[in-house]
C-alpha cells in the first residue's frame, strides 16, 4: 500500500510540474536533421525548452552494448515537452531528484533551452554531462536545469547517457564485434554521439555550433576530461568546464581494454553466461539483476584505442587534448574526514595510526603536509587528505597538465560556501548533493567544515529555487550571483572575467603555485596553500 501510494504521489508531482509549465507555454517548433520537434515558449521568461529530443537509435535488442547509431528519421511532428526516460540504475544515490518519465534502456535524450528569438541568432551553447559515478544520474535532475542558463543568453543542454552495466561492459565478444575493435565506454560514447548531434543541429535551436563549451560534475566532470582527450571529440568543443573530478588516478581513471575484457568476461561467468548471445537475450530487469546481485560499483572506463587512444596524462603531456579554454575547479570539504578515520575520534594516536596505515613508507611527510594539533586541526586535515584522495588530486592534475601542455587559459577555482541549515531537519544531506531521510537512532551527522561534493551545481547554475531543501539565503543568492555570471562569461567569451567581478587571471603554465579563485561570501582570488600536497601525491600514484 505504501509503495503504491508513492508511486502515486511521484505521478501527481511530475503531473503538476508538466502542467505549470503548459499552462504558461506556447508550442514552439524547431526542425532537426531526423524531424521536426515541438516544445514550448515559456511566457514568463522567454526560454524555449524542449525536453526528451532522441540523439541516437534506442540501444535496445541487438544495438544493446553497441555505440550509439544514428536516430531514425520521423515524419510529422514530434512532441518533446517531457523529459524522457533516465538510464536503467538502482538507487545508488537516494537524494537524486528526477523529473524523467521512469528508467529505461532506450534513455537516449537530451533537452535544450534556448532564448533564441531566431534560428540565426548564432548564441553561445552549454552542453552539460551529469554526475553519478557512471552508475547513477539523469539529465532531468532540477539542479541542472538550463532555464536560468538560457536567461543568460546560453542554449544550454542537459545529456543523457547509458550506465552501469549498460553503459560500460567490455567483453572480448563485444570487441569482436565491433568494427574499431573494442568495447566498453557506451556511456562515453553516447556523450560523444549528443557532441555531434549538438554540432548537426543546435543552429535549429538559435545556438553556434562552433560555440559549444561542454560542462560537468563529479563523474560529469570526468567525462569533460575524457571528451577533450579523445580524437573523436576534441574538435567538437569550443571550451571545458569540470566541476571535482578527472578520469586520472586515483579517480575512476580509465584501464588497458583486455584488464576492461577480462573483468566483463568473469562478470559473465560468474552470473552463469558464457556468450554474449546469452546475454543479449535477457531482459532489462533481468540484466539489472545480475548487476545489482554481483554487488559491483560499475565497470571501468577503457583506454580503448578508439574514443580514447591513451591515459589522460599521456594525451594531455602530448599536447593532444582539445587546445580549448579550461575552468576547473573543486570544493573545500569533497568528502567528510571520516571517510580515512574510519570511525575512529579525531585524536592524535587515530590520526597518525591512519596515515602510517595509507603511507607507510612516507607517514612523516604526510604528517607535515597534513598536520595534526587540536582535535579540529586533525578534523580538517583528515578531510583534506580523504577530499584529495577521493577526487581533488586528479581535478589538480588536468588543471596542471593542461595549463603546461596548452597555450588556451586555464582559471582555478576553490568553492567554499557551506550550505545553510536543511529546511526539513528530519532529513539529512547527503553525498550526490540533496537529502536522504535521517535514521533517528544513529548519531546525528558532524557539521559540515567545508563546501561538500556536489553542493556547488545549484549555485554555478543559477538554481536554489529549484532546490527547496536548505533555507538559502541572501548571502547564497549572491554567491550563485557571482558563480553564475563567471560561469556564463566563460561559456560566452572563454574568460570568466566581467567588469563588475573579482578579477580572475588565468594561470600560468610555469607558476609554481598559481593563485586560486576561493568562492565563498567573499569570492576573492587568493594565494595557493596547498599545492605541496598534490605534487607529493603525484609521485604516490601511477600516471593514469
Amino acid at each position: 500500500m505504501k509503495f503504491t501510494y508513492l508511486l502515486l504521489l511521484l505521478s501527481l508531482m511530475t503531473h503538476a510540474s508538466v502542467t505549470a509549465q503548459h499552462n504558461y507555454g506556447i508550442p514552439v517548433r524547431a526542425t532537426t536533421a531526423a524531424g521536426t520537434v515541438e516544445g514550448l515558449y515559456d511566457t514568463r521568461n522567454g526560454v524555449q525548452t524542449y525536453l526528451g529530443i532522441p540523439f541516437a537509435a534506442p540501444p535496445v535488442g541487438d544495438l544493446r552494448w553497441r555505440a550509439p547509431r544514428p536516430v531514425e528519421a520521423w515524419e510529422g511532428v514530434r512532441e518533446t515537452k517531457a523529459f524522457g526516460a533516465r538510464a536503467v540504475q538502482p538507487p545508488v544515490f537516494g537524494d537524486m531528484d528526477f523529473r524523467s518519465s521512469g528508467m529505461s534502456e532506450d534513455c537516449l535524450y537530451l533537452n535544450v533551452w534556448s532564448p533564441a528569438a531566431s534560428d540565426t541568432a548564432a548564441l553561445p551553447v552549454m552542453v552539460y554531462f551529469y554526475g553519478g559515478g557512471f552508475v547513477a544520474g539523469d539529465g532531468s535532475e532540477p539542479r541542472y536545469d538550463g532555464s536560468s542558463m538560457a536567461e543568460k543568453g546560453i542554449v544550454a543542454v542537459t545529456v543523457n547517457y547509458r550506465l552501469n552495466i549498460f553503459g560500460f561492459l567490455a567483453h572480448p565478444e563485444l570487441s569482436a564485434e565491433a568494427d574499431y575493435g573494442a568495447s566498453g565506454n557506451y556511456g562515453l560514447l553516447d556523450q560523444q554521439a549528443a557532441l555531434q548531434w549538438v554540432h548537426d543541429n543546435i543552429a535549429a535551436f538559435g545556438g553556434d555550433p562552433d560555440r559549444v563549451t561542454i560542462a560537468g560534475e563529479s563523474a560529469g566532470s570526468v567525462s569533460v576530461s575524457i571528451q577533450m582527450a579523445s580524437p573523436l571529440s576534441r574538435n567538437l568543443i569550443a571550451g571545458a568546464i569540470g566541476e571535482s573530478g578527472a578520469g586520472i588516478q586515483p579517480t575512476l581513471a580509465p584501464v588497458p581494454l583486455s584488464e576492461a575484457e577480462r573483468t566483463g568476461r568473469e562478470f559473465a561467468e560468474a552470473a552463469g553466461y558464457t556468450s554474449l548471445a546469452e546475454l543479449r537475450k535477457l531482459s532489462t530487469l533481468e540484466v539489472y539483476r545480475l548487476y545489482t546481485a554481483s554487488g559491483r560499483f560499475g565497470f571501468p572506463l577503457v583506454v580503448d584505442g578508439y574514443l580514447l587512444p591513451g591515459t589522460l596524462p599521456e594525451i594531455f603531456a602530448a599536447g593532444e587534448q582539445a587546445q580549448v579554454p579550461l575552468l576547473l575547479g573543486w570544493n573545500s570539504a569533497e568528502i567528510p574526514g571520516m571517510a580515512l578515520m574510519q570511525g575512529q575520534a579525531y585524536s592524535e594516536e587515530n590520526y597518525s595510526a591512519r596515515v602510517r596505515a595509507t603511507y607507510p613508507e612516507r607517514h612523516a611527510e604526510v604528517l607535515k603536509l597534513y598536520p595534526h594539533g587540536s582535535p579540529e586541526e586533525i578534523e580538517q586535515s583528515a578531510t583534506d587528505l580523504a577530499s584529495d584522495r577521493f577526487i581533488v588530486y586528479s581535478t589538480w592534475r588536468w588543471f596542471d597538465l593542461h595549463r603546461k601542455n596548452s597555450d588556451a587559459a586555464v582559471y582555478r577555482y576553490l568553492f567554499s560556501r557551506v550550505r545553510p541549515p536543511l529546511v526539513d531537519q528530519s532529513r539529512m544531506s547527503a553525498l550526490a548533493g540533496g537529502t536522504v531521510e535521517r535514521d533517528e537512532s544513529a548519531p546525528p551527522p558532524p557539521q559540515p567544515i567545508g563546501a561538500p561534493h556536489a553542493s556547488e551545481i545549484e549555485y554555478c547554475l543559477g538554481n536554489l529555487p529549484l532546490v527547496d531543501d536548505y533555507a538559502w539565503t541572501e548571502t547564497d543568492y549572491e554567491v550563485s550571483r557571482v558563480m553564475q555570471e563567471y560561469f556564463a562569461n566563460f561559456i560566452k567569451t572563454g574568460d570568466p572575467n566581467a567588469a563588475a567581478l573579482p578579477d580572475w587571471p588565468a594561470a600560468a603554465a610555469d607558476e609554481q603555485s598559481p593563485p586560486v579563485m576561493v568562492i565563498d561570501a567573499a569570492t576573492e582570488m587568493k594565494a595557493a596553500e596547498n599545492d605541496a600536497r598534490y605534487r607529493f601525491l603525484q609521485q604516490t600514484y601511477p600516471e593514469g
